[in-house]
């Protein structure tokens, strides 16, 4: 059973700061409750997914529709800051007005979802939520910046601000329209993706829907892992599965043989079911992120 520390509003909020500087401090990060609840809020979230399509009715929150109204307004400003002509092919500088658009009303969104009692988070949580769109010096996205979405979202649940009985919600409703703007900021401005391992990776920009879209699927008689590489499955059934989404996304995206610019996901249509995909890629993820010092150095607790 997944147990994840719920936080009273009489804690002393801090602004984070950076704990991991070399190596060796990983296992102070692995040891901490930070790590622990992160990881365990990941599993949550892959337990309150299993079986269930995309695009299920489910039942939203207030809050939960705050954070949605949130991210449609960052939405319209991509449409308001158009990528301006450069010589560069890649990281269009307009990046930079919407990235400060979003800093100025950091602050305001944030408070906009906390309850009176938790006021005092805000100095806390909006790091992680101004972290979580890419560099703006780099103009980069990656598994770091998705790491700091969900540790936005996790502070949120540990304050009880998103509630036990939405989890669902959070990621099939939540998580999955920031997915889809982060596609819109990286295609619009041409985003570099951060940190990325190229073909050797298993996606240029995003990780955490692969693990979810793969819960979605766990036990799916028609579906095995192998389908993905059909275009018409995939084609056929994107709106239900976040994994199929992302496969989707990837071929639309990129041209050549899957197996050449996707060969980590080649390997995975390989394995007999989805339960071990989904096992597999959560041991990946802590290896290839959580443990890479990509998300640890702004924790704090």
């Amino acid at each position: 059973m997944y147990v994840l520390q719920i936080l009273e509003s009489k804690v002393a909020f801090v602004e984070p700061k950076r704990e991991i500087f070399q190596p060796q401090d990983v296992a102070k990060w692995e040891s901490s409750q930070a790590y622990h609840d992160l990881v365990e809020f990941i599993l949550l979230l892959g337990e309150a997914v299993k079986n269930k399509k995309t695009r299920v009715e489910l039942n939203i929150s207030e809050n939960c529709l705050k954070l949605i109204e949130v991210l449609d307004t960052m939405d319209k400003w991509i449409e308001e800051i158009p990528p301006v002509e450069q010589p560069q092919r890649f990281g269009n500088k307009a990046f930079r007005d919407w990235f400060d658009k979003m800093e100025e009303n950091s602050e305001a969104f944030v408070k906009s979802l906390l309850s009176e009692e938790y006021q005092g988070a805000t100095v806390e949580l909006r790091a992680y939520f101004k972290d979580s769109f890419g560099n703006r010096v780099r103009i980069d996205y990656g598994t770091g910046h998705e790491a700091s979405f969900v540790c936005f979202l996790c502070c949120l649940f540990k304050l009880r601000i998103l509630q036990d009985s939405e989890k669902d919600a959070i990621v099939l409703r939540i998580f999955n329209r920031y997915l889809s703007m982060m596609r819109k900021l990286q295609n619009t401005y041409r985003m570099e993706p951060a940190g990325s391992q190229g073909v050797w990776g298993l996606d240029d920009f995003q990780f955490l829907p692969f693990i979810w879209g793969s819960a979605q699927l766990i036990g799916h008689r028609q579906m095995s892992p192998k389908a993905f590489l059909d275009s018409s499955i995939v084609d056929s059934f994107y709106k239900d599965y976040m994994f199929l989404d992302c496969v989707r996304f990837i071929n639309t995206m990129k041209s050549g043989p899957f197996h050449e610019h996707s060969n980590i996901l080649w390997n995975i249509s390989g394995v007999p079911n989805w339960g071990k995909v989904n096992s597999g890629l959560v041991k990946m993820y802590k290896a290839e992120v959580c443990d890479q010092l990509q998300c640890s150095p702004l924790f704090t607790r």
